[in-house]
């Protein structure tokens, strides 16, 4: 099943979820407000995006969003204090919405070209 993590007052989030309804894909909302990533779940989703960014430090920084008010935080961090940053910081610095599709395949922010290849 897919999941989407994200937020509710997101345009992004609240897109992907009309993107799967319109599919009637099956999907899973969760709100990182009431409940952020567990560290596997974290893990899978950096695993899974770096087989397409080229590494994990590529898929860490696919996962920031450069545009958040908190990116002056983690800018100029070395590789692993970003991961750990990030982490702790999901609500505020992840490019939303992050979907997920069983521990193989994810992505951040709107990648409906990909989720088109999720059936």
């Amino acid at each position: 099943m897919i999941q989407i993590f994200g937020t509710n007052k997101s345009f992004d989030c609240k897109s992907a979820q009309r993107f799967f309804k319109e599919r009637r894909i099956p999907f899973q909302f969760i709100d990182l407000k009431e409940k952020e990533m567990s560290r596997g779940e974290f893990d899978s989703v950096v695993s899974a995006i770096a087989k397409t960014a080229g590494s994990r430090a590529d898929a860490i920084d696919a996962l920031i969003d450069k545009s958040s008010k908190s990116y002056a935080e983690i800018a100029y961090l070395d590789d692993s204090d970003k991961e750990d940053k990030l982490f702790e910081n999901q609500l505020t610095l992840m490019k939303l919405p992050v979907c997920r599709n069983g521990k193989t395949d994810a992505t951040c922010g709107m990648q409906q070209k990909t989720w088109e290849l999720w059936k």
